[in-house]
């Protein structure tokens, strides 16, 4: 008789540890879900500041603007087609 009330209390013992276990588990695994969220968030942030600045660069780097800023801030012009040389590499 006092086996079985000591099996038993063994198995109380082990069910409640099991739940405690399976109530943790679920508590980190909401933590780390949480996380990852936030993590995604601030991927999508970065990608969109990412097209941004690839469409600056794009604006920034136009053939047109870059001619423009040459002539104006540098004072440079296009070289008449007699001050081209052109050089042929063997």
């Amino acid at each position: 008789m006092m086996i079985r009330w000591l099996l038993l209390g063994v198995l109380v013992a082990l069910a409640l540890i099991s739940g405690v276990g399976v109530v943790y588990t679920k508590h980190e695994n909401r933590k780390l879900f949480i996380e990852l969220q936030k993590f995604y968030k601030i991927r999508d942030q970065l990608d969109d500041e990412w097209g941004r600045l690839l469409l600056e660069q794009s604006t920034l780097s136009r053939q047109g603007r870059v001619e423009h800023l040459a002539r104006e801030k540098l004072g440079l012009l296009m070289p008449d087609s007699t001050e081209i040389v052109i050089l042929k590499l063997k």
